[in-house]
């Protein structure tokens, strides 16, 4: 919207996301926060609770390329990045795979190969794509939204470390509550369809060129020496602590500042507060750290040990 500032669009997209993806306030906060730092968003969930729709919605609302790609046993990397095909001059050309879109919808993308993983990896560092030697460059907007179930599934595979911490945040898209839930079927009984996005009733907030913009305006908000002493603390923490088998690495560090930052914007301010980092650093961390093995049997959660070691950490005062 003309005049709009950065945080009044970046509200407009939340309320957007709300109102088609019911009873996942956290999860559509924590996504957009993602997009706004330039980040990669793996978003877990089991099956059936709107984690693609939430990824659709959020296309719409910027306006921008969305494309899904189904991850499977038998994906090849090919598959992903596109291949070089002979042509009748006996030239080859590029033709390029679902990955050269703006809002890439990575599903179930631990039940592909390695191999299929790598390929998404260096996209997702580079935000290029090599076939052949050649580097074709991805979009500006480039950004992979995987999602994965929990790895109790059948036929899943845990992601390997350097992979999960390619991810600025994992974002858990849980069960809505009984009221939502209700509000879903209503909406269904009213005509929405999931797979028909034109009944979502979404008008674009903004487009390619606007969140630009909200990324520049997130790089534009200010992190005083103390909140980086602070997220520098948290990070390390992590590696001393006993509960803790892996703790974060410095790459952590630089997604929880550049989140703390996206959520300062959405918040309508233009400084980090200590509030930002310690509300997101679970999100950004859970992923990033192992719990001990005979914790985890006890049934300590990351979210568990990590909410103990923050809160053992002095937060700064203004």
């Amino acid at each position: 919207m003309e005049g709009a500032s950065p945080a009044d669009d970046a509200r407009r997209i939340v309320e957007t996301l709300r109102r088609v993806v019911l009873g996942q306030e956290a999860a559509t906060r924590e996504t957009l926060i993602c997009l706004l730092g330039r980040g990669h968003v793996l978003l877990e969930g089991v099956p059936g609770t709107a984690k693609t729709l939430l990824v659709r919605t959020l296309a719409l609302a910027l306006d921008v390329k969305f494309q899904r790609i189904q991850f499977t046993p038998d994906l090849m990397p090919a598959d992903i990045t596109g291949v070089s095909m002979l042509t009748g001059s006996h030239d080859f050309t590029f033709r390029p795979g679902p990955i050269f879109a703006d809002l890439v919808l990575a599903d179930e993308i631990n039940r592909a190969p390695a191999k299929t993983q790598a390929a998404l990896l260096e996209a997702m560092q580079e935000r290029t794509v090599t076939v052949d030697g050649v580097g074709y460059p991805l979009s500006t907007t480039f950004t992979v939204f995987a999602t994965q179930n929990p790895v109790e599934f059948e036929g899943t595979y845990p992601l390997p470390e350097a992979e999960l911490d390619r991810f600025m945040m994992k974002v858990l898209v849980g069960y809505p509550d009984a009221t939502h839930e209700q509000g879903i079927l209503a909406r269904t009984v009213a005509g929405f369809e999931a797979d028909r996005p034109e009944t979502y009733g979404v008008d674009a907030v903004t487009d390619a060129a606007g969140l630009a913009r909200l990324r520049a305006a997130v790089e534009a908000v200010r992190a005083e020496p103390q909140i980086t002493a602070y997220i520098t603390a948290v990070v390390r923490a992590t590696r001393e602590a006993a509960s803790l088998t892996l703790g974060a690495s410095p790459r952590a560090g630089v997604a929880l500042l550049k989140a703390a930052r996206a959520a300062a914007l959405v918040e309508g301010r233009d400084y980090v507060i200590p509030d930002d980092v310690k509300g997101l650093a679970a999100a950004v961390l859970r992923h990033r750290v192992n719990v001990a093995p005979e914790l985890e049997l006890e049934g300590v959660t990351p979210d568990v040990a990590l909410k103990s070691v923050l809160d053992r950490i002095e937060v700064p005062t203004a």
